[in-house]
């Protein structure tokens, strides 16, 4: 049976856009358009849509006010189509915040050649919405297929850093809490940061998440987490206490500097579709923190991190999974279980106290590994 989607923005031109490229798509049948929050709560009565996508942007009202009072009223798979500024940025994950299953930006209808990777990016998302969950829904969703987000060739780490032998690890009573996420992610990061104590150890976290928007949500973390939160920058030094979040566009990569760890930036191709990829900071703390660190894989869509959890599981590392009950898409958790990377399969209320338990229980004279 197709996705019954509504599109919901004040532009013509854009109403237009998104309606010829989902269309294409067999799968994916619209059912209709609104200009205006008002119209499009009508529209939802009349049509019981599975997914909208919904402007940020209106007269009247805007989205994130109507997406407030529609997942109050009746929680249903909401895309947000975003410009990406800093307001955009910010707007938008206040949605997320709110409900809203994953966003898209603006279309880019003055950049020849653009459209075709955007309408691919836009399909796999409203596809991943109509089996997400909202809202902790009880019900299970369909499995999640893997999908496409762009139209280059995948690549693994290895375009990246290359796989790499045993190595011995330094005793250093320093750990590292490495964190990947995608679709959902946003949101589950800021639970299991809010129930860090300010002392925890360093956290490094990739989230699937464009440039313009990776500064905003690690400001946003920063106001409600007891630790302190920053966008991480090239050499810097992890030190307990803090979280580094990959920019947008760039892999982050944790290197060792003799007892100590700094955060490496990389401009290296996509990884699993991903800059910044989970599987590349995975494996750069598997290959220089081991058995030091914890690995944590959250909500998301695709595979991205699976492989990189494997390895450092193998390294000697920890390594935890969101379970399906309380992932908004099991996508990535999931493969990562399917994959036997994950030693512990947890809800997300539970995720912070088992790290916390996990960092606590590793032995100081954990020093050598393979």
């Amino acid at each position: 049976m197709a996705i019954k989607l509504l599109i919901v923005d004040d532009s013509a031109l854009v109403r237009k856009l998104l309606s010829e490229m989902l269309s294409k798509d067999r799968e994916i049948e619209i059912v209709g358009t609104a200009t205006d929050p008002y119209a499009a709560r009508e529209k939802i009565k009349q049509l019981n849509p599975d997914v909208i996508t919904l402007d940020v942007e209106m007269p009247r009202m805007d989205g994130v006010t109507f997406l407030e009072n529609l997942m109050r009223l009746r929680p249903m798979p909401v895309v947000m189509v975003s410009s990406l500024t800093a307001k955009g940025a910010d707007v938008t994950l206040r949605a997320l915040e709110l409900g809203a299953i994953d966003f898209v930006t603006k279309p880019k209808v003055d950049l020849a050649g653009s459209l075709e990777k955007y309408a691919d990016e836009l399909i796999a998302k409203v596809k991943v919405a109509s089996k997400a969950r909202v809202n902790a829904r009880v019900s299970s969703p369909k499995p999640t297929v893997s999908a496409s987000l762009h139209a280059e060739q995948r690549r693994s780490a290895d375009a990246v850093l290359p796989a790499g032998g045993g190595k011995r690890f330094l005793r250093t009573t320093d750990r590292i809490i490495a964190i990947g996420a995608s679709t959902g992610g946003t949101e589950a990061i800021r639970e299991v940061l809010e129930s860090l104590p300010p002392d925890a150890p360093a956290v490094v976290i990739s989230q699937h998440i464009p440039a313009a928007f990776s500064k905003p949500f690690a400001e946003r973390m920063n106001r409600c987490s007891p630790m302190s939160v920053c966008e991480a920058a090239d050499g810097q030094y992890i030190l307990p206490g803090h979280v580094y979040i990959a920019p947008g566009d760039q892999h982050l990569l944790i290197e060792r500097d003799g007892a100590r760890y700094r955060c490496k930036l990389s401009n290296g191709p996509h990884v699993n579709r991903h800059r910044p990829s989970v599987d590349v900071m995975f494996r750069s703390v598997a290959q220089n923190v081991g058995p030091n660190a914890v690995g944590v894989i959250l909500t998301g869509m695709g595979d991205d991190g699976a492989r990189g959890l494997k390895e450092m599981l193998e390294a000697g590392a920890p390594t935890i999974a969101q379970d399906e009950a309380t992932s908004v898409v099991w996508g990535m958790p999931g493969a990562a279980v399917k994959l036997g990377s994950a030693q512990h399969v947890l809800p997300l209320h539970r995720v912070a106290s088992e790290v916390l338990h996990l960092t606590a229980d590793q032995p100081n004279s954990k020093a050598a590994h393979g």
